[in-house]
């Protein structure tokens, strides 16, 4: 199981989904996955002006900051856990 260390609130159910995709990805891409989106969906979350992150602020990490070698591994995995990648949940 991967610990998710943050320095902001996330969302409890985003939060979840997020740790149960870190576990599907492969072991590893897993750390260097979880250090770049944690910051990433932290950062996204600041720019909306938000004190909280939210799914669309991960679903926008992993999209931007992922190795695109691997965009359909990632989405596949977003499938798998339930993240809406498809554009019902883009940030604001």
């Amino acid at each position: 199981m991967v610990t998710v260390v943050t320095t902001m609130k996330w969302e409890p159910q985003a939060l979840a989904k997020y740790n149960k995709m870190l576990n599907l990805i492969p072991i590893f891409h897993r750390g260097i996955a979880k250090e770049v989106v944690n910051k990433k969906s932290e950062q996204n979350a600041i720019a909306r002006g938000s004190a909280q992150v939210e799914e669309a602020d991960i679903v926008s990490a992993f999209l931007s900051e992922g190795p695109k070698a691997f965009y359909s591994l990632m989405v596949r995995i977003m499938d798998e856990v339930g993240f809406d990648h498809k554009g019902g949940n883009k940030i604001k």
